[in-house]
């Protein structure tokens, strides 16, 4: 099959992410991928920035790809994407290319977190998702990381060398940041609020697969998915009581929903292709015979 290169703009509220693919319909290849925090920017410029930036990588220009998809907040990709595709079906694309024996995914986001089964050929299968209250998302963590004056990529690192993690609410964020505050100012460490505050999300995060019904290996997707400290406390709740559930990540996890719209982008081009040359082969109308 002709070798398709596709695009992946994946529109979340504190990030883009773009991933480029070739797709030759039996497999594909990564070729390369962005991301750029949104910080208090446009994300209408943020994007096109992070789609030049792929391009440059893999000396490209746009009009030189064959599909670009979105997914996210597909509106901010408007007049750079050919079509839009559902983060969920793109993050078990995505997943599945990352670590195909994934038969779920844990898509960890900064407003959200879904839990989504996968088939070994992507479809997903259940899923569920957090509703409401906030205090199992990424945005919730980045907030605790800010008021503790902390750094994202050190969360996880100090989390890890705590030894009596303080205890913090699990039904509301506000209650939570409170609670936090409270601890400040009764002097507990850095690191003990940190590993209550993983602690937290992981009892949220194990029941939200649970109630999917999730299988194992699992592949933790999104910003979350480089938390060492969150990773080890969800190992942790998941396995209670004798339970086995292998929870994976990749050093790409961020990217597999863009990854995921890429090689969707692909597929939906092939079939497009298929429908327009079946129109032009179809058949003829019948001749007249000669007078």
């Amino acid at each position: 099959m002709q070798r398709l290169t596709c695009a992946g703009i994946d529109v979340g509220s504190s990030s883009i992410k773009v991933a480029i693919v070739d797709d030759d319909g039996a497999s594909a290849q990564l070729r390369t991928t962005v991301v750029e925090r949104i910080r208090r920017r446009d994300p209408r410029v943020v994007m096109r920035a992070t789609v030049d930036s792929a391009l440059a990588d893999v000396q490209l220009d746009l009009g030189d790809l064959a599909y670009v998809a979105s997914t996210g907040d597909g509106d901010v990709a408007e007049g750079v994407r050919t079509g839009h595709f559902y983060g969920m079906t793109c993050h078990a694309r995505g997943g599945l290319f990352l670590e195909p024996r994934a038969r779920a995914v844990l898509d960890v986001g900064a407003l959200w977190a879904r839990a989504i089964v996968v088939d070994d050929r992507s479809k997903v299968i259940n899923s569920r998702m957090t509703s409401q209250c906030a205090a199992g998302t990424g945005q919730f963590i980045e907030n605790i990381a800010r008021y503790l004056g902390v750094r994202l990529d050190e969360v996880g690192p100090l989390s890890l060398t705590a030894t009596r993690p303080e205890p913090v609410s699990g039904i509301c964020a506000v209650l939570a940041e409170t609670d936090v505050i409270n601890m400040v100012s009764r002097g507990i460490s850095t690191a003990e609020i940190l590993r209550g505050i993983h602690e937290s999300v992981a009892i949220r995060l194990a029941k939200l697969l649970r109630s999917a019904k999730a299988t194992s290996p699992v592949l933790v997707t999104g910003g979350l998915a480089s938390d060492a400290g969150l990773l080890r406390c969800l190992t942790e709740r998941l396995n209670e009581g004798g339970r086995e559930t292998e929870l994976v990540t990749h050093r790409l996890s961020i990217h597999a929903g863009a990854i995921g719209a890429a090689l969707w982008g692909a597929f939906r081009r092939r079939k497009l292709d298929a429908q327009r040359a079946a129109e032009l082969s179809g058949p003829r109308p019948p001749v007249a015979p000669s007078p």
